[in-house]
């Protein structure tokens, strides 16, 4: 079953569901109106609909292409866990150009999920995420009225810090579209680092920690006990007016990011306040 929620697009978007949803028929395809506030709240405003029943959830952006085996990878791998834990899936993606062109792949990370690295990145696109009806209810009901960074961010936070499970798929299940008008793009090459680096400066890194710390108070009560540890000392490490407590502080937390680079950026951050 396919539900579109169609945020207020001023191109031929209904049209096109509309013929879809003659084809198909209703009991494959619903079309929905979103919120009209933005990206993120289109896709947490569908997660949350009553009406939507399902053991098995994904989201699915409109410009990007899925593999044929991307549900059955996804699905399979969940399947191997309890149906009643918080499990997540999201996988690396093929980047493709506006022609579909290949451009490469998405980064392998190979260091393991989980809550320590999520407070300070997001390591699987809203593209490739897949989760069970139990995180599917955790992320429906801690649905912040806060501003997000992203959805899919918002979801590997709240799953592992609610002592969920995170599974990460090195096999690429996605064509990632690139072009211009990417609300967020390739990862990849020199000068996506260093557009990164730049908004580090900025402060974009630190607002982002901003967001996602603040719309974490709403589900504190749910975290587990190391999740509150990690986030109290990352709390420490932010605010504090001491190089030296800070560092300690970021020390204790183990908070990571999955590659040396990614690392050494997020002490520089600690170092200039940028975190």
């Amino acid at each position: 079953m396919v539900w579109a929620s169609d945020d207020g697009s001023s191109d031929q978007t209904r049209e096109i569901l509309r013929r879809y949803q003659g084809s198909w028929g209703e009991h494959k395809l619903q079309i929905v109106e979103g919120p009209r506030s933005g990206f993120v709240a289109n896709f947490l405003h569908l997660l949350a609909l009553d009406a939507i029943n399902a053991d098995y959830f994904a989201f699915s952006d409109q410009d990007d292409l899925w593999h044929p085996e991307k549900l059955s990878a996804a699905v399979l791998a969940l399947s191997a866990y309890p149906s009643d834990e918080y499990l997540l899936y999201g996988s690396r993606t093929c980047l493709i150009d506006e022609q579909g062109q290949d451009l490469g792949w998405s980064p392998n990370f190979a260091r393991k999920p989980a809550f320590a690295n999520a407070l300070v990145q997001s390591i699987a696109g809203g593209n490739t995420l897949v989760f069970n009806a139990a995180a599917r209810q955790l992320l429906a009901q801690s649905r912040p009225q806060a501003p997000l960074v992203t959805h899919d961010w918002w979801a590997y936070l709240v799953v592992t810090a609610c002592g969920g499970r995170m599974i990460y798929d090195p096999i690429p299940r996605v064509d990632y579209r690139q072009h211009r008008l990417n609300l967020v793009g390739m990862n990849v090459g020199l000068l996506p680092t260093i557009r990164r680096i730049a908004m580090l400066l900025a402060g974009y890194f630190k607002l982002a920690n901003d967001q996602n710390i603040h719309a974490l108070s709403a589900v504190r009560a749910q975290l587990t006990n190391p999740s509150l540890g990690v986030l109290e000392a990352f709390e420490v490490a932010r605010s504090s007016s001491s190089l030296w407590v800070r560092g300690a502080a970021l020390w204790k937390s183990g908070v990571y990011r999955q590659t040396w680079i990614g690392q050494a950026g997020l002490w520089f951050a600690l170092i200039f306040r940028r975190l």
